[in-house]
């Protein structure tokens, strides 16, 4: 059985910036980006063991289609989303979270 989500308000704040960033140039990337958004937490809810360990005790699932990367932990009765992190700007910037 899958577990329950809880994003960080950092999390959401990063997953909107990149969401407005395409909404301004087009409405097709910005769907595209929050559905695949969408899909990498499914997966992750479901097999949260799946993905590479990553640093700090987390995890990470990397987008495919858009230069960024889920950063997660898994406690015992919830799965905690970190980070929406940019694969190429401030690497480890939430590690405090």
């Amino acid at each position: 059985m899958p577990k329950a989500i809880l994003f960080d308000p950092a999390a959401i704040a990063e997953a909107r910036a990149p969401h407005s960033w395409y909404s301004a140039r087009s409405p097709s990337p910005a769907a595209n980006f929050l559905r695949e958004l969408d899909e990498a937490t499914e997966a992750i809810a479901g097999a949260p063991d799946r993905w590479s360990s990553y640093v700090e005790s987390t995890r990470r699932y990397v987008l495919r289609r858009f230069p960024f990367f889920v950063v997660y932990r898994e406690r015992d009765d919830v799965i905690e989303i970190l980070a929406v992190a940019h694969g190429r700007r401030r690497p480890g910037y939430w590690k405090a979270r």
